[in-house]
Order: C-alpha cells, then structure tokens, then sequence
C-alpha cells in the first residue's frame, strides 16, 4: 500500500486486482519487480502475507524512482482562480490541457475554458465521476453539447491524473489509465480559449453557467498545465492574467478521514459507549458508508438487561431499522433509496424518551420517525457484523454481513479514533482494513461490450444483455447469424433477419430480408425509394438530384459489400428529349455518386466498364443512334431508355443520382435505382484442408487481451489435433480435438493453465462439419460444440486478466508440430475477423485451399425426396424428382381448380433419340419425362382440399385401354381404380376415412408394388389391398388433372366423373418422379403439358414456420401521400385510381347516353339515312400507355430499343 500522507492508503492493484509480490526464499537471493503502472507517494506499507516457515523474519527493502516536480494549488470550496489566456498560449505539437487534482468531496467544477467562438470546455466531478462537457453558447440542448464521463470514485483524496489533447476532429479525455475518443461536430471542432475558470465554473463578466451552478470545487489541483503554460506557476507568481477570489493557498490541505473497509463474513469492528444506559436515557450514533451490495448489516447493539436487540441493515439497498423486544410488537423504520450506488451516505440514529428518529443523508435524504414505549440504547456497539462464535445475546445477525467502507463514526457526538482501535487501545475488531477504503468500481471500465448495462456486488459485476443482441457474461457474443447463407445452412427460407456481419465486432446487427432461392441465396438492402420515380422540368432548377438513403448503416453495408462474392444495383433511366451522359459538345450533364463512405462520382451508366463514359447499348451496339454512347443521349422525341445493372463493388451502393437535362421544355425523365442485392458469403466458405500432422497456416499475433472469442467448422477422420494454438512468454491458447468425442479449450493468463471441454455423444470423426464456438473473458471461458449444452469455467477471483500473447499464430497445428490435424477447417472468426484460410493455403505447402463435401453435412436440409448437389463452395438442393420447390423443396406447388380446369401430362416416351422437347429445362424437371411406359409399381402422393363429391382427383390412362383412377365417391370416401387389364372391370380399391370432401386438407399416399397396394390418408393406419388381375400398367400415355376431355378408354361412370372436373386445391401431386403441377405452373413452355380452363396458384399447403424470420415490414417507399415531381409513379398510380376509374365511368355514362340519344335522331325518321367519314386514328393520337412497371425486378430490364409511351 502507499499514501502521500501516512494517512488514507491506497492498495497497488496491477490487472484491476489487488497485486501480491513474491518474495525471496533465502538469505542471499535478490528479487525485483518492476511495478506496471507508476505510483507517487511518500509512504510505503508493506502487509506480509505468509513467512518462510525455514527461517527467521527479516525484511530488506529498496525503491527506485524518478525526480518529480509539482506545482500545487488548493481550493477551500469558495475559492477561484480566474485566468486571461490573451495573447493564447501557442500550442506544442497539438493542444492540450493537463492536471492532478485530489478530493473528498464527489461533486464541483475542476475548470472551465471558453473563448471568442462561445466554444466551451467544462471538467467537472458528479458523484465521483468526472465528466467532460464541450459546450456552444450556454445552450443545454444536446446539439450544442456533448459529454462523455470517465473514472469512478475519485472523491478517495488520492491524486488522479486527467489530460484533454484536442486534434482536428476529435479528443482524447483520459482519466488515470482510461482513454476516451470523442469525435467533434463542426460546430464544436474549434479551440479558441482565451480565458479559465480554475475550481469553480464562472464566466470573466458573465453569467454562471447553468450547468454547473458554480458548484465550487474542495480539494487539491497540482500540475495545471494549458499548452505547455503551467498556470498554478503563474499564479504563484501573481501574474496579471491571474485573478484570486477567495482563500487559496498553494499548499495541498489535507484532512484526515480515516476509514474502515469491512472485507467478508467474519469482519466486525466492537466499540463500548462510554456513557452507561441507566445515566444517559438519550443516544446519538452517526456514521458514513459506501458499498455496492444491495443488503447487510451496519449496526447492532442489545437493549439494557437484555431486553431485546436492535439492527440497522440494508435491505434492496434501503435502510431499514428494527427493534425487537420481547412482549412488544416489533418496531422498523425504514428511509433512502439505492444506497448501493457506491456514493458515501451518511446516517444517523437519534434516540431519546419517547422518540426514535432514523436520518439519511441530512437535509438532501429522508427520515423516518417512531415513538417507541421503551427506551433505545445501549452500553456497547457492533458494526458491520459479529464476532464469529460470541454469544447471542451480546451480538446476533440475522442478516447479510456488511461488505464496504464505514468512516467517520460517532457516538453521542463523540468521534471514534480508529486509529486507536487500529492500535488495539480502543475497541476490539477482527479483519478490518484501517485507514483505507479499498472499494473498487468493477464496472469502470465497463467490460460489457455493445450497450450492455453493468451492475455490480462488493466482489463481482454482472452484464444485462437484454435489448442488446448479443450474449455472454460480457456481452460480447452475437445471437445473429452473420449473413443470409448461414441462415440458409441452418435450414431457413426466405425473410427478414438480422444480421451480423462481424459476430463480436462493433458493427451491430441490421434487419435484412433474405431471398433464399434454389440457386443462389440473396442479400437484399433496401433505400428510401427504389420506386421509378418521374422528372420533369422544374422552374429555376436545370438539374434534379436524389439522394438514397440506405435501411443499413454505412459500415455495415460495406462488410456486406466486401464479405459477398457478387453485388449488382439496377440502374435505369427513361426518356425523352432528356439527354443522359453528354451534351451535343461532348460536356457531361449526369452523374452518379456510388461506393464506401461518401462514395465517389462515377460518369459511367449501368452496364458499361467504370470511367468509360458510356452505356450498356455501346457495348452490345444496340443503341437507337450509333453516333451516341447512350441510348438517351440521341434526344428522341419518343421514349427509349438506358438501363443495366452495376456490378463493381468498388462503385455500390449507388448514393445519389443528377440528372442535368431537364430543364428544357418538353424534357421527361424517370429513372428507377434499385435494391443493393448481394449474393455468396466468401467468409462462410473461406476453408483449408490439412493434409499432413505436421502442415499448419500461420498468421500474426492474436490479440484478445480481455474478450476473445474463436469460432469454425472442421471435419476430419482423425481422432485427434490441434486446431489453432498461440503462445506468450507464460501466457497460451488452444483449441484441439483432444480425442473423437471431445473438444477441448485450454488457456493461461498468467494464473495457471485451465481447461473446458465439451464431450459428445457421437464420434466427432465422421468426416461431417462441426462448429466450435469458444469464449474467454475475465469472467468466464466457455466452450460451445454444434448445439450441446455449453461448458464454462470461471475465471479467478483475483489474478492476471490480460490474456498476453507474442507468438504467431498457428492453424492446425502447434509450434512444436507435434499433434497437428488432418481435415477440414472452413470459417474461422476471431472476434469478429474472417481469417483468409485460403489465401494463405495456397502458398503454404502441404495445405490446400477449399475443402469440397458439404452434403454428407448439409443434405438433410433437402426436403421432399430433394436430393443435394455439391458445389465448389456451398451446396443447392435439387427439386426435380420432387413435387416441392424451393431451397429446400419445402415449398408445395398448389393450385385452385374450376370445373374447367385441367392438366394432361404427356407421358409416353421420346420415339426418337436427340434433343426432347424438354431441351433446356432446368434441373428440377429434367427428369420429368424419363419414365417407363410399362410400369410395375408406382408412389403417388398429393394433397386435396374440396367440398365437391363425387370428383375425379387424378386420372392416368394407356394406350392399351389401360387405366389408374382416384377418385372421391358420393359418399366421401376415397376410391382407387386400377384396370391393367383392358379385357376385365376395372378393380376398386377403397379406403376406410370418410367425409373427405369437408373443406379441410386431406395428405393422400399411394404405394404399389406388383399386387401389393397400401394407401394412407392423413396420419391415419395404411390400409393394404392385394390386385387380382394383371400387374403391369402398359403403355401409360397421359396424366391428367382436373376435367378429363378423351373419356374413350373409360367406363361410362368413370367417364361421367372425369366430364365433371375437380373444383378445390391440389397440392404437391407426384406421380413417381413426375409432378404435373410443378410443370404447369413453373415450366409450361419446356414440359410435355397441356392446361386448359382457368389454373390458378394456391396455398392449400401446409406452409412451414421460420423461427429466425422478422416479421415482415413495410418499407416507407410503399407509403402513400402528396404526388409531387419527383415522386414514385406507383404511389401517383394508387392514389389517383379511385379518381380515374370515377371521371372513366361518368364519362362512358354520359358518351352511351349522348349516343343513344343521337341515334334515336338519326335512325328515327324512316327512309333517311345519314353517313359520316370514319376518322382513322393515328398513333400519336392513341392514349399512351406505362410501357413498364415500377415493380420490375432486376433480372427484367426493359428492351432498351423498345417503343415507350408514358401518360
């Protein structure tokens, strides 16, 4: 310990812990320590903690230091110092202002520094706390000011060092050993202080500010220091800038307040009262405490002759006072509130005949009252708590023991000298720490990360993540996905999710919708109006600029730019008579500004090559004019337009658009800037695979001092390696698969190794993906496995917390090269950093880049007889042997039938080789017409939804006169028909569930297999039929749903049936590998099928839930309001249809009128008959039509040579 007074020790703590030095073993050896952070003070007191039970007690001792000069000034809480800064004093390197101050008060104004620009510097103590307040004018709102807060329980009278350097555009605020950077506004940037306020704020000639109310700051400044001018040195010698107010001497004035830290459970401090309860009716006992814990005892004493006890205890960090005495009724009395806060509080019991008063912290506190019918005092005290093992009834504590500091304690206003208990003269005590206050803020510095709110004990803190989306005991893991694939991986569809690029970095999440497709999965970011929007001449203006504002934040839509493999931005312009790029004499009239931060001009349109001044059609040479670069630049008196998409990521996202030429008259324009839409996450995939124990990737030191958090996926056919490993001088950390089911974190920080580990219940060997998620702060290491409950150990309650590291670091392997791994490891983050596995693998021998295999992990997520389909990087699910569509082929493909309604799938074989129809038809129906044409069994399923009985479900008949039929009889029961043999009835198969045409979805599966026959309905028991006739179905030539129009082959009744048609929803129909209503809905131009009548898209199905999906939001572009120049046509389009459709239908009323009435006219009279040219109507006289929607996605850019009409 050490003090610069002999007084008030202070505990040298190292790491935020109070720090023990090793000594010597012997008689000769020397042992040095060379102390972390510098300590000056007068006196040193060393606290022996254990001997060297082989020798004699002796102890040598040597300091080294430095020279140290200081310059002191000390305020009485009246006093001013009032300086002129005129001339100012010149700046060194930057300016900066500099100081020392001790105190024992928790509030008043350090300083105060203002100038000519009404730009003002406050330093100021609240509650212990040091704020620094930057401030234009005298204004309280929060644009004129800004504050920040550093340090805790600087009120302790020990010296704290504070500095404030000011750069261009920001400052650095630095209290003892914390440092924060506060960004400046413009209008706060400029440092012009030509006049300070020292130890109170006040204004030369001025008002007092409303901030401080010139609280007066009690206490000792030393070292003041504005560039480079030490100011007590200048009022010490009485410079003229300098002016006194009030008593201030330049000497350090300092009080002595003794105080007593009560440490744990069997801590307790025993006083007499000097004055006997028989001569003295009336008592006074007052004290001052400061704890964090919410509950313990300050107070106990018994009533005389043993008449009962009283307690004084915090209780949910209010005071409660309680007398109990045997026969009464129990007396409490309670007052204050979160006195927990750390602040010192002070309380006083008064008691006397007839009146017990409890009062906490004087007048600005509360107060509570009784008036009890006995007498409160007693001859001796206990504060804090009781000896361990003393008798009930001097002493008994039925609460919390009391953990923190007390001081100033009297008793009938007599002081307490602790120092003579501390000398054992007065009083009795058991571990107590005398003369010192050795509570510490564990939430200063804060170590819960994003927003996390601390709260603390006397030995602990803990972190409220709530509201922070993100996890642990420091807050410092993300509960988001970091990208839109690796919500796909964890087997969700399309919506909108948060994401987080960088898992613990400091860019937080942002809500993003996901389009989950079946090939690729895309990122979708959204500004505020992706609508096209109209331009037309404006008075005064010759160009029209936009600006978009991004759903995302700038850092986060660069990580999403930069982690993606592929990014594009629609960008389109209509027009006419409105030039784009270049004016007749070759000067530029538009732009656009895309890219990170600001971004940067670019005068290139969509679909050229940056900087080529030029657009899309220049490169396919389709634009309307080949003397033009652009299409609109041709100055057409009709519509064209100039569309593409920008795909240089360097350049996106697009964040404003001018547009120079519509200011002349009859210029129109309309342009339209999509969504930023990214796909691939190159972090996801990043892997390496390890071919040999003794190969590694190495990368620079990690650094995690007092968060780290590592995570991957790995797989492998070994039992055992370590998967990344990093050393220091002492201090080490590893990963490794230390055997097939187990997976083990080791670490040191100084404090000897520990180890957490996850066992599984299956092999971890098994060549699948696993992710390992580990987690080491200076609360606890955990250590997460796939989805298996997590493993934690805590960290100690005092020791080393830095975690030191200075070796490189290794990636599967160790520095020895000695139990390297062999597989797979892909996605490696270390707080929040991608490490680029593969760039670094391919110039590292025995390592290679990617590691191909993903569906022996992934497959499963590929649903409905999907089947997976390995890529270079990630995977897809084919749908094409499913009735499904989708990513995952979770999604049914439905549809509405009318009467009317039908679908024939042609079914027969291709009788010729070369290409099929089906040439080109994408993967999930390619093997749609790859069947035989004799079939010997078949699966069928379909679901059903219909209030129409009897109707004919699915009909798949022959060319040999050969049929399968299913079918609802008139009595709502489901009824199979096979025929395979033309020469006898058709068999009927029925099934037992009735009342299957009640409205409800109805899941229907068919198996056959020769004359075996099993159907279910729902989840109902199969029920199993044997066929009697032939087995095989010949010659199957034609699937069809719905009516059926060719009823040659079937029996009357059945041909009955199939005229009627199916009204209702079928869904998810899969005829062995074929499903018709995939085809007609998805690929009715590349399948062999035929729709006829009205087939509309249904969701009879059951739809799955997606458990990360945000519920859907709408974006404000969708919003409607005022149509002005330059606002979404869409929105005009709605707003005014109700209008439209009312002004068409009187006007078509009043023109069938008028020509009823003419006709009567013309036609009434007989004989007569009138004629009249026909006026042919040219097209420039035809109503213009929109020639394209507002809606149109980027993959359908409108023809740029197309004709274009506009209303």
């Amino acid at each position: 310990m050490f003090s610069d007074t002999g007084h008030n020790w202070k505990q040298y703590r190292q790491e935020d812990n109070i720090w023990a030095f090793p000594g010597n073993s012997n008689a000769d050896s020397v042992v040095q320590h060379k102390l972390q952070l510098p300590v000056i003070a007068r006196y040193v007191r060393l606290i022996p903690l254990d001997w060297n039970p082989n020798g004699r007690v002796g102890l040598r001792l040597e300091t080294y230091g430095c020279p140290y000069n200081f310059d002191v000034v000390s305020f009485d809480g009246h006093s001013i110092l009032l300086y002129k800064l005129s001339p100012r004093p010149r700046p060194t390197t930057r300016e900066s202002i500099s100081l020392k101050f001790k105190t024992l008060r928790n509030s008043g104004t350090l300083l105060r520094a203002a100038g000519r620009s009404e730009f003002s510097l406050t330093l100021e103590l609240q509650k212990g706390k040091l704020l620094l307040v930057l401030q234009k004018g005298r204004s309280s709102s929060a644009a004129a000011r800004q504050l920040v807060s550093l340090g805790s329980l600087l009120d302790d009278q020990h010296w704290h060092q504070v500095s404030v350097e000011h750069h261009s555009h920001h400052l650095n605020f630095t209290v003892d050993k914390s440092t924060e950077r506060l960004q400046l506004p413009p209008g706060l940037a400029h440092w012009d202080h030509d006049q300070m306020s020292v130890g109170a704020d006040h204004d030369l000639g001025s008002r007092p500010s409303s901030f401080g109310s010139e609280r007066h700051f009690s206490g000792c400044l030393e070292n003041l220091v504005y560039n480079g001018v030490n100011l007590v040195e200048l009022a010490q010698q009485r410079d003229q800038r300098v002016a006194v107010k009030g008593n201030v001497t330049f000497s350090c004035a300092e009080p002595v307040s003794v105080a007593v830290t009560f440490t744990g459970p069997r801590s307790f401090l025993w006083f007499p009262r000097a004055a006997a309860p028989s001569s003295s009716p009336s008592m006074t006992v007052g004290l001052q405490f400061r704890t964090w814990n919410k509950a313990g005892l300050l107070l106990t004493f018994d009533l005389p002759n043993h008449g009962g006890a009283v307690w004084l205890y915090l209780s949910r960090a209010v005071l409660h006072l309680q007398t109990h005495k045997p026969g009464r009724a129990p007396l409490e009395l309670h007052a204050g509130s979160a006195l927990n806060d750390g602040q010192w509080h002070s309380v006083v019991l008064t008691s006397g005949r007839g009146h017990l008063t409890l009062a906490v912290d004087g007048d600005d506190g509360d107060a509570a009252q009784a008036t009890p019918s006995f007498l409160v005092t007693t001859s001796q005290l206990f504060f804090g708590g009781c000896p361990p093992g003393g008798s009930s009834q001097d002493c008994m504590n039925p609460f919390r023991v009391f953990q923190g500091c007390m001081r100033r304690l009297n008793v009938d206003d007599q002081h307490l000298d602790l120092i003579k208990v501390q000398q054992r003269l007065l009083g009795n005590y058991s571990h107590l720490q005398v003369d010192m206050c050795g509570i510490i803020d564990r939430c200063s510095p804060n170590h819960c990360e994003h927003g996390g709110s601390c709260s603390q004990s006397w030995s602990t803190f803990h972190c409220n993540c709530s509201g922070t989306s993100y996890t642990g005991a420091t807050c410092h893991s993300s509960i988001h996905e970091p990208s839109c694939e690796a919500y796909k991986h964890k087997g969700n569809t399309s919506g909108f999710y948060h994401i987080d690029v960088d898992g613990s970095g400091p860019i937080g999440p942002q809500l993003i919708y996901c389009n989950v497709t079946e090939d690729v999965t895309w990122t979708v970011i959204q500004h505020n109006n992706t609508e096209l929007t109209r331009v037309r001449p404006a008075p005064g203006k010759t160009r029209h600029s936009a600006r978009f504002e991004y759903a995302s934040k700038d850092e986060q839509l660069a990580a999403v730019v930069g982690q993606s493999e592929h990014c594009e931005q629609e960008l389109t312009y209509h027009c006419r008579r409105s030039r784009l790029l270049h004016a007749p004499d070759g000067s530029p009239l538009s732009w656009w500004v895309g890219g990170p931060g600001e971004g940067r001009r670019q005068s290139y349109w969509a679909g050229a090559p940056p900087g080529s001044q030029r657009c899309s059609c220049s490169l396919r040479q389709t634009c309307v004019d080949p003397k033009h670069q652009c299409n609109c630049d041709a100055d057409r008196t009709d519509w064209v337009n100039d569309s593409g998409l920008v795909t240089h990521k360097e350049n996106l996202p697009v964040r404003s658009l001018v547009l120079g030429d519509v200011h002349r008259p009859g210029s129109e324009g309309a342009y339209r800037v999509g969504p930023l839409r990214c796909h691939g996450d190159k972090n996801v995939w990043n892997a390496a695979f390890f071919d040999k124990e003794t190969s590694y990737l190495h990368f620079p030191t990690f650094h995690g001092e007092l968060s780290a958090d590592i995570s991957f996926l790995f797989k492998t056919t070994s039992s055992s390696g370590v998967f990344l490993e990093n050393l220091g001088i002492k201090d080490f950390i590893r990963i490794e698969l230390s055997s097939s089911t187990e997976v083990l974190f080791s670490f040191d920080v100084g404090n000897g190794p520990l180890e957490v580990g996850v066992k599984a219940a299956s092999p971890l060997d098994d060549n699948r993906w696993h992710r390992v998620r580990a987690e080491r702060n200076v609360k606890e290491a955990t250590l997460r496995l796939d989805e298996l409950p997590p493993a934690a150990q805590e960290a100690p309650a005092d020791g080393h917390i830095h975690l030191q590291l200075n070796s490189q670091l290794f990636i599967g392997g160790t520095a020895s090269r000695q139990k390297g791994f062999r597989g797979c490891i892909r996605a490696l983050q270390l707080n929040g950093v991608t490490l680029d596995l593969e760039a670094r693998a391919r110039i590292t021998p025995g390592v290679q880049a990617g590691c191909p295999g993903h569906c022996s992990s992934y497959g499963s997520l590929c649903q409905n007889q999907g089947r997976c389909v390995e890529r270079t990087s990630s995977f897809s699910c084919s749908c094409g042997p499913s009735a499904f569509t989708g990513a995952f082929c979770d999604r049914e493909v439905s549809a509405s039938f009318k009467a009317g309604t039908s679908i024939s799938y042609t079914l027969e074989e291709q009788a010729a080789p070369g290409p099929s129809r089906s040439s080109g038809v994408p993967s999930s129906i390619s093997s749609i017409s790859s069947i035989s044409s004799n079939l010997r069994a078949e699966n069928i399923s379909l679901s059903f939804r219909t209030n129409q009985s009897p109707s004919l479900l699915l009909y798949v008949g022959s060319s040999h006169s050969e049929y399968l039929a299913l079918l609802l009889d008139e009595h709502e029961k489901l009824e199979l028909r096979y025929r395979l043999d033309s020469s006898r009835d058709a068999e009927i198969l029925r099934s037992k569930a009735r009342s299957l045409a009640d409205g409800r979805l109805h899941r229907v599966t068919i198996s056959r297999r020769a004359e075996a026959v099993s159907v279910q309905i729902d989840q109902d028991t199969e029920d199993d039929f044997n066929l009697t006739s032939d087995v095989e179905f010949n010659g199957i030539r034609l699937l069809t749903l719905g009516r059926v129009h060719h009823s040659g082959d079937m029996d009357p009744e059945l041909a009955r049936l199939g005229s009627l048609g199916f009204t209702g929803c079928l869904s998810a129909v899969l005829f062995n590998s074929i499903s018709p209503l995939k085809a007609a809905l998805l690929h009715p131009d590349t399948s062999p099928v035929t729709v006829t009548g009205p087939l509309v898209p249904s969701v009879c199905g059951s739809t799955s839930t997606n458990p990360h999906a945000v519920e859907t939001t709408h974006h404000r572009s969708g919003q409607s309001g005022p149509v002005e120049t330059g606002q979404p046509l869409v929105n005009a389009m709605r707003n005014d249809s109700a209008l439209i459709g009312g002004v068409i239908a009187v006007v078509i009323f009043v023109a069938v009128a008028a020509l009823a009435v003419t006709a009567r006219l013309l036609y009434g009279r007989p004989g007569t008959c009138q004629s009249q040219d026909i006026k042919t109507v040219k097209p420039e006289d035809s109503p213009p039509e929109l020639p394209f929607s507002s809606q149109t996605g980027s993959h359908n850019i409108s023809t740029e040579n197309q004709r274009e009409f506009f209303i």
